[in-house]
């Protein structure tokens, strides 16, 4: 039994196969009649349906069936048991360990009184029956995913979550492979191959199924490889469309419908012209992160990845479509509409984080909008329907750019910022893993304000040749990165997309490299690298209550409503991904260039926090 108490630290889980599970009571024990039990939007009759017949789970707050709640990609949850005035009575009400000592980046899913979660490698997926004492493990799945694969995967050796629809929960494995399995027994529906790690292809994001299609994106931008998203029948496993971010647009799914908003966006077949001859086929533009669907405008939205190399020098062009923002149809995967966020990316600044759709008062009217705290330090808001940059605002301090141009789209680039080719360039800000990197914004529409952990970084870089080798490191630049400007590396900010302005933020030491989570009962959580679980008041940014976990904390906190009806808080701690990869892979700290730089300024995170993989699960 794993002890459960007020504060705890130090300890390293070792496991294998078999994870244990530790429990004091949840949802089998008699409800405490007389806890508050708050106001839900739940209601506790029929469940939400969909226009077809089918319970619509995502619209239930009950449930927390994919990684960003809900298409919107809000992660907002209207349940409110817990909220300002009660969340000081939190406590740890289960733990569960892994079995797994890497970077734990998933988010728990929960469906029908069961919680899925997926580890880091070797991705096993375990489902636990919230019906029960003891929190049991109701079946596991063990996916075996090639040793090798772990050689190329560029950032630890994450995954970031599963994702049920329709009696099945789907995931990726880091060897490339998306699998579908039965969600009430394990079982395998179909296992579908589809990236190559021979030529440095690995998976690591969590997928999304939309209108009968699985959506999977590739990793592998710092292998040189091609990055793509994938259509996959829902049913079959079958692949039914692939969109290349790089090449003709027949390769890209570029066709007569397509209509960028901006003339440097409009052309024929710019994903070969933007690049030197042939420097497109391992160009990068990979997909690892977030996808958001608007089911009224039929749309997905993505973001592609950095451009490879990172060396800048040796792919002139504005080398697209990498660093992108897509909107395309999930049936046959067609490009609609496309906005080059960071033409030729000159630091890494990928444009695969979260898209949050929202309709907001702009301009005296209400615009169809999509939300993005992008990795190059701005906060867009974009029109969803159209492509048109609404506004795009500084959300860090930012010296690599000097602003974007709201009438061309054009981000100005800051020429004494640019790496060069056997020189170092110093105080380049925000550093290679940008203002904020994967971990995702929550958004409430009861505050109207967009949560954003990030984190605070500066870098020196130094251009070096880079030679394309088959899954090998294809990167071609010196890194040390180190804190910001305040010297604290990290912040959970909230920020207003109608105003462009922040509204409060509170510092923290460290990256705040976990998710958030806000709820209607105004409470906003996220979590520390050094194993602190936070909540504060999302219309200040006051702190309410603090749980120290056993390791620190990159994954992204979910709530949702137990089989006793209340509501219940659930994080998986375990420090590593890029940021936390001195820990994680154990890396030496006097090598200031290790996990490209990231080592230099992450040296002290081994005396602030040990490996781990445990699943923490919180109630009143």
């Amino acid at each position: 039994m794993q002890h459960i108490g007020d504060t705890h630290r130090g300890w390293a889980h070792v496991g294998a196969l078999v994870a244990t599970c530790a429990l004091v009571c949840l949802a089998a024990c008699r409800p405490d009649e007389s806890r508050s039990t708050g106001s839900t939007n739940v209601q506790r009759g029929a469940a939400p349906t969909t226009a077809g017949g089918e319970v619509d789970l995502g619209a239930d707050d009950g449930q927390w069936v994919m990684p960003a709640k809900n298409y919107a990609a809000t992660r907002f949850s209207g349940l409110t048991e817990i909220n300002e005035q009660t969340v000081a009575r939190l406590r740890p009400i289960a733990t569960f360990s892994t079995g797994t000592l890497r970077g734990h980046e998933a988010a728990p899913i929960v469906a029908n009184n069961t919680m899925y979660i997926v580890t880091p490698y070797p991705n096993f997926v375990y489902a636990l029956d919230l019906t029960k004492p003891g929190l049991p493990v109701k079946w596991s799945y063990n996916p075996k995913p090639l040793l090798a694969s772990q050689g190329v995967a560029c950032c630890d050796v994450v995954n970031r979550g599963a994702v049920y629809d329709a009696g099945k929960i789907f995931f990726n494995t880091l060897d490339g492979r998306t699998i579908a399995l039965d969600a009430a027994t394990g079982k395998p529906a179909w296992d579908t191959k589809v990236a190559e790690i021979n030529i440095g292809e690995t998976i690591t994001m969590a997928p999304l199924v939309v209108k009968g299609r699985v959506l999977v994106g590739n990793s592998g931008g710092e292998m040189g490889v091609r990055g793509w998203v994938k259509g996959l029948d829902e049913n079959s496993g079958k692949v039914v469309w692939t969109a290349y971010a790089t090449g003709p647009d027949k390769d890209v799914l570029i066709g007569p419908s397509f209509k960028a908003y901006y003339t440097k966006d409009q052309g024929k077949d710019l994903g070969v012209s933007s690049w030197p001859p042939g420097a497109w086929k391992i160009g990068g533009g990979t997909m690892w992160g977030w996808i958001a669907y608007d089911s009224t405008l039929d749309l997905i939205y993505y973001g592609t990845a950095n451009p490879g190399p990172w060396n800048p020098d040796v792919r002139p062009g504005d080398n697209k479509w990498t660093s992108t923002q897509f909107a395309r149809r999930p049936e046959d995967g067609t490009a609609v509409w496309a906005y080059q966020l960071t033409p030729h990316d000159e630091h890494d600044y990928d444009g695969v984080n979260e898209q949050i759709i929202a309709d907001l008062p702009i301009g005296g009217q209400t615009r169809k909008v999509l939300i993005r705290p992008d990795r190059n330090g701005y906060v867009y808001v974009i029109d969803r329907q159209t492509g048109q940059l609404l506004s795009a605002n500084p959300y860090v301090f930012i010296n690599s750019t000097t602003g974007v141009d709201l009438k061309t789209g054009q981000l100005a680039v800051n020429p004494d910022k640019s790496p060069q080719v056997g020189k170092v360039i110093r105080e380049i800000c925000p550093a290679a893993p940008g203002g904020k990197d994967w971990q995702p914004s929550a958004y409430s529409p009861k505050t109207g304000l967009l949560y954003i952990p990030h984190q605070n970084l500066c870098m020196d870089e130094e251009g070096v040749s880079a030679n394309y080798i088959a899954g090998t490191p294809y990167v071609g630049m010196n890194v040390k990165m180190y804190a910001g400007p305040g010297g604290n590396r990290g912040e959970f900010e909230a920020w207003n997309p109608v105003t462009g302005k922040q509204v409060w933020a509170v510092k923290e030491d460290l990256p705040v490299w976990s998710g958030a989570l806000v709820t209607a009962g105004d409470v906003a959580f996220y979590g520390t690298m050094d194993g602190w679980f936070k909540a504060v008041d999302a219309r200040s940014g006051k702190l309410l209550w603090q749980f120290k976990t056993g390791s620190g904390i990159i994954g992204q906190p979910v709530t949702y409503k137990g089989p006793d009806g209340h509501q219940y808080v659930a994080v998986l701690s375990g420090v590593g991904g890029w940021s936390g990869a001195i820990v994680a892979g154990m890396l030496d700290p006097r090598d200031s260039s290790a996990a490209a730089g990231f080592v230099n300024a992450m040296r002290d995170l081994p005396q602030k926090s040990t490996m781990g993989g445990m699943l923490y699960v919180f109630g009143l």
